[in-house]
């Protein structure tokens, strides 16, 4: 039987250890753990909740270092719709985000590139891994700037918000990621919901054209979703995951740890 789901227990996160990084002028808590090679895990809406943490913790097992910013919301605090939507706001209208830019980055990814470099300096091996969720989905590719970062994932990129079809990152940037991937035969892996209502096929299909058979997208079918959490299905890997095996969301998620061991272990 599926447990039942959990959208109000408050995570103690006192398995990870937080310190307060300082890049560009500006410093904010990174909640650290594990050892290996460093994956950024960047959370979704409203910020650093239980389930967001649950996957940095199969990260961490699976023999990584975790390293996960709070960009925004109350680390810990559980998703109630209130807290979610006021965190929402603070963001759309934070000078961090650009959150209806298309064709443009939000400022946030230089300070995250910064943190990747410190990632790549702290624990060493070949390179770094970096995944996004929702409304920093597609931070992972505005990451692939940076020549350590070898395993990007976007999970539901879901900005720029109202534009199906835009990208988040310029077409200069989006050029030089391009190259970078065909010089170093990497990809990008993508995940979304058939019917997600923030991460629509037009933004798949936008980021196919121009990176080509670099761009690895997956849609899971909306049945595959977690279908108790009240909400439409969104978060593979996390609120909507069903964790168990067989399942289409535990399928992606071992993908991406998979992912993450090919290219940084290797």
């Amino acid at each position: 039987m599926m447990e039942k789901i959990r959208l109000s227990q408050h995570d103690p996160l006192d398995d990870f250890d937080c310190q307060q990084l300082s890049f560009l002028g500006k410093e904010k808590p990174v909640y650290i753990a594990g050892e290996g090679p460093a994956v950024i895990i960047m959370s979704e809406m409203p910020g650093i909740y239980d389930r967001v943490a649950d996957f940095a913790r199969r990260v961490r097992d699976a023999g990584f270092t975790v390293l996960m910013p709070s960009l925004f919301g109350e680390p810990g605090r559980s998703p109630t719709p209130g807290y979610t939507v006021r965190t929402l706001v603070r963001a759309c209208i934070s000078r961090e985000f650009r959150v209806l830019s298309s064709n443009k980055s939000s400022p946030i990814v230089d300070w995250l590139r910064a943190l990747a470099r410190y990632g790549y300096e702290r624990c060493g091996e070949k390179g770094v891994g970096a995944i996004g969720m929702c409304f920093t989905g597609n931070f992972a590719i505005n990451l692939m700037l940076e020549p350590c970062v070898l395993a990007p994932v976007l999970s539901q990129p879901s900005l720029p918000l109202g534009r199906a079809a835009g990208l988040h990152i310029s077409a200069e940037e989006l050029a030089q990621v391009k190259d970078r991937l065909n010089e170093d035969d990497l990809t990008v892996r993508a995940y979304r919901f058939s019917g997600d209502p923030l991460c629509r096929a037009a933004r798949f299909s936008a980021y196919q054209q121009a990176l080509g058979d670099r761009f690895c997208g997956k849609v899971l079918a909306d049945e595959a979703a977690r279908q108790d959490t009240g909400m439409a299905p969104h978060s593979v890997v996390t609120l909507h995951l069903i964790d168990e095996e067989g399942e289409p969301t535990r399928q992606a998620l071992d993908e991406i740890i998979e992912f993450f061991c090919y290219r940084l272990k290797t």
